[in-house]
């Protein structure tokens, strides 16, 4: 959340890697698939309008949309191309890499842990991962989990130093992601500060594996995935760089005026516990739903977990792997959204169940863009 309000975009400084967000009016004009039918009781027609401006005035290839009422009722919409080459159309509630939304998975099992006695929030990273969180300003035993839930360790992001292009080919080890952020001076003192860094999920995942012994993608398959039935939901095996069910292809640019590079295979192992599932809206909106509703954690946990800290001035707030977001309409809606090549998901849930999740198909380079698309996840949940 370099500028403060958009989890998992990568550092303005790496111009390699920001210069091939950047979206053109390429899909201006083209025919749209159709709205669903209606029954989300949440202004399906407004919700459509807004995907159709993503694509037509804002230049994206496509963007799709799964939207829940408070009674349950969901509709799912599309606008755009699923595929530039052939202008195949794009898949209702398809899957997509939904990037930093996998932290949010992550703390769950974290908070999970907590509720069980095998980690103490307040316990230093160092009683868990002993020696391995040095550097410059750096120290493992003055950093706490819960710091690193909250991005408040002050740890340095290893993302800067990972170009764009290489996650399409290459396989990156968690400890290695880290031995990348540990090159870097530490961006605050623990506790001084809000900073957003994924150095700080690898670690909670590390910490999860060295407590149950198991691998991260093997907890939150049996304690989410299966427990609340997320048919369409992975953690990419090692190696595996496709998206095994419907989907639309995701884009990006290596430069502003070069042509769009089709970046839907890709490693995404430089997310690991950050950034690196697949999912669809729908899914994303039930693993919301279910946790908002006390489904996944105790309530202790979940408490803790809705305990946030202000991200600027921007009315948000980050919790232990969550986001508030304050709506027009009054009150707040949790989520977290996420970037990966290809890929940029907005969305959330109210206490009331009311939920959507937008995903669009390439990372928009133009902030103005991602907040066209947080209006419309604002008009799907006041409407």
């Amino acid at each position: 959340m370099r500028d403060q309000i958009r989890p998992g975009r990568r550092p303005v400084r790496h111009r390699a890697l920001t210069a091939a967000l950047a979206v053109g009016a390429l899909t201006a004009g083209v025919a749209l698939a159709p709205p669903a039918a209606a029954g989300a009781g949440t202004g399906p027609g407004t919700v459509q309008q807004g995907l159709d401006a993503l694509v037509r005035a804002d230049g994206l290839p496509a963007a799709l949309a799964s939207v829940q009422d408070g009674r349950g009722r969901t509709g799912s919409y599309t606008a755009g191309v699923g595929d530039v080459a052939t202008r195949a159309g794009v898949p209702r509630d398809g899957q997509v890499r939904i990037g930093s939304n996998t932290k949010t998975f992550t703390a769950v099992v974290a908070l999970q842990l907590v509720g069980e006695g095998r980690v103490a929030l307040d316990e230093p990273v160092e009683t868990y991962l002993p020696g391995i969180v040095r550097g410059k300003g750096i120290d493992g035993r003055r950093i706490t989990v819960r710091q690193l839930l909250q991005h408040t360790s002050g740890l340095p992001d290893y993302e800067g130093d990972i170009e764009e292009s290489a996650m399409q080919q290459r396989y990156f080890e968690p400890r290695e992601l880290l031995d990348l952020a540990l090159r870097h001076e530490a961006a605050s003192a623990p506790g001084a500060a809000f900073h957003y860094s994924s150095t700080n999920y690898v670690l909670v995942g590390l910490i999860v594996q060295k407590v149950t012994g198991r691998p991260l993608p093997e907890e939150i398959d049996r304690r989410i995935i299966q427990s609340i039935g997320l048919r369409h939901t992975s953690f990419p095996a090692v190696g595996d760089r496709t998206i095994r069910e419907a989907h639309p292809h995701g884009y990006r640019r290596e430069k502003p005026d070069g042509p769009l590079i089709d970046t839907t295979e890709l490693d995404p192992s430089a997310g690991w516990a950050a950034g690196q599932m697949i999912s669809t809206n729908s899914d994303v909106n039930r693993f919301f739903t279910a946790l908002l509703a006390g489904r996944l954690l105790p309530a202790a946990q979940l408490a803790q977990m809705r305990t946030t800290v202000p991200i600027g001035d921007t009315g948000a707030g980050y919790g232990l792997g969550i986001i508030s977001r304050p709506l027009s309409c009054g009150g707040v809606y949790w989520g977290h959204g996420g970037d990966i090549p290809g890929y940029e998901t907005r969305g959330g849930a109210t206490d009331d169940g009311r939920a959507v999740d937008i995903a669009v198909t390439s990372v928009p380079a133009d902030e103005a863009v991602t907040r066209h698309l947080e209006a419309v996840v604002d008009t799907a949940l006041c409407h």
